[in-house]
C-alpha cells in the first residue's frame, strides 16, 4: 500500500515537472528574463547550480502558484482526510487522562491529583505531531461521559484548538439493534464537534449502515437531526457551512466526517467481509485488545495464556478484508510493532498518551517519510 502510494506520488511529481517545464517555456516578461541562464559547467552538486535552481523554483512558485493539491488541502477542515487522499499513514494519540498514576511522568497537576481541563488542553496542544485526538470514554455510554468530553473540547477551543489542528475522534457505544438510541447518541457526539466516530463491537453490515446514516443529514440521505450544537464553533465555520461540509468521506468526496468501524468478536469476524463491503467506512479496525482477551484462556495454574496464532489470524482476517475492499486499516500500535504493521498494510494508528506513545508516533512518521 505504501509502495503504491509512493508510485502514485512519483508519477504525479513527474507530471508536475513536465507541466512546469511547459509553463516555463511559455513564460515571457521581466520575470522570465530575470531567470538565470543554464551553465553546463555547473555540476549537479555545485553551489552555483543549487542557487540557480532555487531561484528558478521561487520564480515558478510566484508565477503559477501552488499545485492544485495544495489548494485542496488548504480548503480541507479535516487534516486526516488530506492524509488519506495523499495515501499517507495517519498517527494519533489518546487524550491524556485527567488523573495520572503515581510515579509516572505527567505535566501540570501533581501525580495522583486530577488535572484541570485547561491543563489537559495545554498538554494536547503542546504536542504537535499527533494527527488526531482520540477519546474512548463514551464506549459504554455516550450520555454518561459526554459532559466531561464536551468540557475538554471547550477547554481545547479556548486554548486555540480547532478541527483543523486537532480533529476529534471518539468511540461510540455499541449500536446493536437499538437504532433509535444509536441515532440519538451519534447526533450528540457530532454536535460536540467531533470529526470521526468509531463504531465499536460491530457484528453486522446493517449496524454499520444504520450508523453511517445517523452521521449524515437528511439532505444527504441520512437520518441525523438538523441541529448542529457547538460543532460549527469547534470547526471554525458558520452553521450553514457546517451543514454543507459535515458529511461522510469518501461517500461524499467533499465531506469532512470519517467513520471508523472496529471488529472485535467471533460474530464480527465471521461477517467481516460483509461489514467491509458497506460503502462509507473510512477506516476498518481489528479490536486487537479485545480480541487478545477473546483468544486467551486460563490454564491449570490459573494463568492467562494467549493463543498467539489464533489472535494473529483474527488480526489478519480484518486486514485481508480491508485490502479486498480497499479500505484503510487501523491498529493500536506501539514502538515494538508499528514498523511490522506498516509493512503488513496497516495505515492508521492510535497510541496511548505519554512518552511511549510519543516515541511510537515519531517512529511511524519517520518510517512513512513524514
Amino acid at each position: 500500500m505504501m509502495h503504491d502510494s509512493l508510485s502514485r506520488r512519483t508519477c504525479g511529481a513527474n507530471s508536475d515537472r513536465q507541466f512546469l517545464i511547459g509553463r516555463l517555456a511559455g513564460m515571457r516578461g521581466p520575470l522570465y528574463r530575470a531567470l538565470p541562464p543554464f551553465d553546463r559547467r555547473d555540476s549537479l552538486g555545485g553551489k552555483a547550480m543549487r542557487f540557480k535552481l532555487t531561484i528558478v523554483a521561487a520564480a515558478l512558485a510566484m508565477v503559477i502558484g501552488p499545485p492544485s493539491g495544495h489548494a485542496q488541502s488548504a480548503q480541507r477542515l479535516n487534516p486526516m482526510i488530506t492524509l488519506h487522499e495523499q495515501g499517507m499513514p495517519v498517527f494519533g494519540l489518546y487524550a491524556p487522562r485527567a488523573r495520572t498514576a503515581r510515579g509516572r511522568r505527567g505535566g501540570g497537576a501533581t501525580a495522583g491529583q486530577p488535572k484541570s481541563r485547561a491543563e489537559l488542553a495545554s498538554e494536547i496542544l503542546g504536542y504537535g505531531s499527533s494527527d488526531f485526538v482520540f477519546d474512548g470514554s463514551m464506549e459504554r455510554s455516550v450520555d454518561d461521559a459526554l459532559s466531561a468530553f464536551a468540557g475538554l473540547v471547550g477547554a481545547m477551543q479556548a486554548a486555540g484548538a480547532s478541527t483543523r489542528s486537532n480533529p476529534l475522534v471518539v468511540k461510540m457505544q455499541e449500536i446493536g439493534t437499538d437504532y433509535d438510541a444509536a441515532r440519538a447518541a451519534i447526533a450528540k457526539q457530532l454536535d460536540a464537534g467531533v470529526s470521526t466516530i468509531m463504531f465499536v463491537g460491530v457484528e453486522s453490515a446493517e449496524e454499520v449502515r444504520q450508523g453511517l446514516a445517523a452521521m449524515r443529514f437528511a439532505s444527504n440521505g441520512g437520518t441525523r437531526p438538523d441541529a448542529v450544537g457547538r460543532a460549527p464553533a469547534y470547526w471554525g465555520v458558520s452553521d450553514a457551512e457546517y451543514r454543507r461540509k459535515a458529511d461522510l468521506w469518501p461517500l461524499n468526496p467533499e465531506g469532512e466526517l470519517l467513520n471508523w468501524t472496529i471488529v472485535e468478536s467471533h460474530e464480527g469476524l465471521a461477517h467481516v467481509r460483509e461489514i467491509a463491503a458497506v460503502e462509507g467506512i473510512g477506516v476498518l479496525w481489528p479490536g486487537a485488545g479485545t480480541l487478545r482477551g477473546l483468544f486467551s484462556s486460563t490454564n491449570a495454574a490459573g494463568e492467562r495464556t494467549l493463543d498467539v496464532e489464533a489472535w494473529e489470524n483474527s488480526i489478519q482476517t480484518v486486514l485481508a478484508a480491508c485490502k479486498e475492499f480497499d479500505i484503510p486499516c487501523g491498529y493500536p500500535a506501539n514502538a515494538s510493532d508499528i514498523e511490522m504493521r506498516m509493512q503488513q498494510g496497516f495505515s492508521v494508528f492510535v497510541m496511548g498518551w505519554g512518552e511511549s506513545g510519543f516515541a511510537t508516533v515519531d517512529l511511524g512518521r519517520r518510517v512513512a517519510g513524514r
